[in-house]
């Protein structure tokens, strides 16, 4: 394990297989104004749920070096995907604090629920992980977990359909079996999926909870970094990098739609 140099002004380092972790970058944009933030999407390999676990513990250990170079001080992964099969590695092998989207995301869905009922949705890799399931229950062990892989879900973001007609019908035919079972609480296990809010209100009723793991992960954040004193220092406003591994114009695009401000995007090779 290399040596920690960390410093309190360096940098908060996020990674994701693609656009989605942008929900968490807006976030700690929001909570945290004053934190420079390093954005890495896998862009050139994504999705990832539809991968061995192998090859995403390759992939995020790739992704975290990446960051490292940028003299991060926290990595935060914002893929569910990576979260469930590669969080221990992560964790073992560099030496910044390295915190997941699942456990918050968990927590959260066992405080909302009214019913014990609790839906996931999320990729293929983190539905076959049990990562939900597991953690659920340690907050809420007389819960119900009902998982559905959404495989479609990352291509219609990242294509920018996630306002079309073909993504509710979608999400129709993906969540029928959570509206059977009753779930009050849904668990939006993939960061992609908060920008497929609209649709999955329509698709769920208003009367289901949405819970967005990007919001409740930077909370985990702000908590790690003041028991590290490694807040930054200064009111100035943050300054953010974002890097992609494949198609930058198309990451730009969506990009600055959902954050609602220009972002410069740089191409970096992940070997």
């Amino acid at each position: 394990m290399k040596k920690n140099n960390t410093q309190n002004n360096d940098p908060i380092g996020i990674f994701d297989s693609g656009l989605g972790g942008i929900t968490v970058a807006k976030a700690l944009m929001k909570l945290m104004p004053h934190e420079d933030l390093v954005y890495f999407g896998d862009t050139a390999r994504v999705p990832y749920g539809t991968k061995s676990r192998e090859s995403i513990v390759r992939f995020s250990v790739e992704n975290a070096e990446i960051l490292m170079k940028h003299k991060v001080k926290i990595i935060v992964v914002a893929c569910n995907s990576s979260s469930s099969c590669s969080l221990e590695t992560l964790q073992a092998q560099f030496p910044v604090p390295v915190i997941g989207v699942i456990s918050p995301g968990a927590r959260q869905a066992a405080a909302a629920t009214m019913n014990n009922r609790i839906g996931v949705i999320a990729t293929s890799a983190t539905v076959n992980s049990g990562a939900y399931d597991k953690f659920v229950h340690v907050f809420a062990p007389q819960a119900k977990v009902f998982s559905q892989a959404c495989p479609l879900f990352v291509p219609l973001v990242e294509e920018g359909w996630s306002g079309k007609k073909i993504a509710l019908d979608i999400a129709n035919e993906y969540l029928k079996n959570l509206k059977k079972y009753k779930v009050d609480t849904l668990v939006l296990g993939c960061t992609h999926y908060p920008l497929l809010k609209n649709i999955l209100r329509q698709a769920m009723g208003a009367k289901v909870k949405l819970v967005d793991s990007a919001e409740e992960v930077v909370w985990e954040v702000k908590r790690v970094l003041q028991e590290k004193a490694l807040i930054k220092d200064g009111r100035a406003k943050g300054k953010y990098e974002f890097l992609v591994s494949d198609r930058p114009q198309s990451f730009e695009k969506i990009a600055q739609r959902f954050l609602g401000d220009k972002i410069k995007i740089k191409l970096v090779n992940t070997k």
